[in-house]
């Protein structure tokens, strides 16, 4: 039987294979995928297991009156859950460690999956405050404030997160094709500036160009960015360059590492929270 970990993987391998990116959406501005009895929106792998809408366990939907149309299947909601392990020192004594493990349980879709139930709590595409730009300018300039990052834009060829002067470099603005590359590129290094030791705790500055611990890290501040990005309502379809290279590169390493979404995902969840300064757990 295929541990969960497996069940996910599978489900992204084959959206990647279908040339289908989970984590950056070809849409922006809408509601994603949100629980029936919180009315909050799941976390960030979930998003990418099921479709946009409200959703709630087979005993919930009965509770209420409803019931699950015949035939249908449910989508899995992952969640973790902490799970004594025991294990034993070189010296041979045994201890016991609370271990976060990954489990699911089922649930359906409200609208396409039931009968008898009207959506508890609607959602429709609102109007914007801010523009995209804008708003993503706020998103930075609280974030960089509140956390104390440095930021600078300079007329050169790179862009990167230095954690050793705690600090970010990006080339200028109109250096890039697009607004949305642009945006794409300087929440990728915010993302990166999330991991310093006296944040999220995540870089290893030994990690080198092309190591392993290196593209997780990549995948932690791809999908964190495109969080934000498709958030702000910013398009970001035509900010991906050679996107069959960058969808095979993911997809052989997650095919190689049946964990690397799951933990680069719960990564990206701390970090978009600590970003959009989001307090809770989802």
């Amino acid at each position: 039987m295929a541990s969960v970990y497996e069940m996910v993987t599978a489900r992204i391998i084959e959206q990647l294979e279908q040339g289908v990116i989970p984590w950056h959406k070809p849409w922006t501005g809408t509601a994603g995928a949100w629980s029936r009895s919180t009315g909050r929106p799941y976390s960030l792998l979930n998003q990418w297991l099921m479709p946009a809408g409200e959703y709630a366990t087979f005993n919930q939907i009965k509770k209420e009156g409803g019931k699950v149309k015949k035939g249908a299947h449910g989508y899995p909601l992952t969640f973790f859950k902490s799970t004594p392990i025991k294990e034993t020192r070189e010296n041979g004594e045994e201890v016991i460690k609370n271990v976060p493990l990954l489990r699911y349980y089922t649930v359906f879709n409200i609208e396409t999956q039931t009968e008898g139930l009207e959506l508890k709590h609607p959602r429709t595409k609102e109007e914007r405050a801010l523009e995209p730009v804008e708003a993503l300018e706020a998103i930075k300039d609280d974030y960089l404030s509140r956390e104390g990052v440095k930021f600078f834009n300079e007329l050169q060829d790179r862009a990167f997160y230095n954690p050793a002067g705690d600090y970010i470099k990006l080339p200028m603005m109109e250096q890039f094709d697009s607004e949305g590359e642009y945006y794409s590129t300087a929440f990728h290094e915010i993302a990166h500036s999330t991991g310093h030791h006296s944040r999220l705790n995540r870089i290893k500055e030994t990690a080198n160009f092309g190591s392993n611990d290196y593209g997780k890290e990549e995948l932690v501040a791809e999908i964190t960015a495109a969080a934000i990005l498709n958030d702000a309502g910013m398009e970001t379809a035509g900010t991906l360059k050679n996107s069959a290279a960058y969808i095979q590169n993911w997809t052989n390493a997650i095919k190689g590492d049946s964990k690397l979404i799951v933990h680069a995902s719960s990564k990206a969840q701390k970090a978009y929270d600590l970003i959009m300064n989001i307090q809770g757990e989802k």
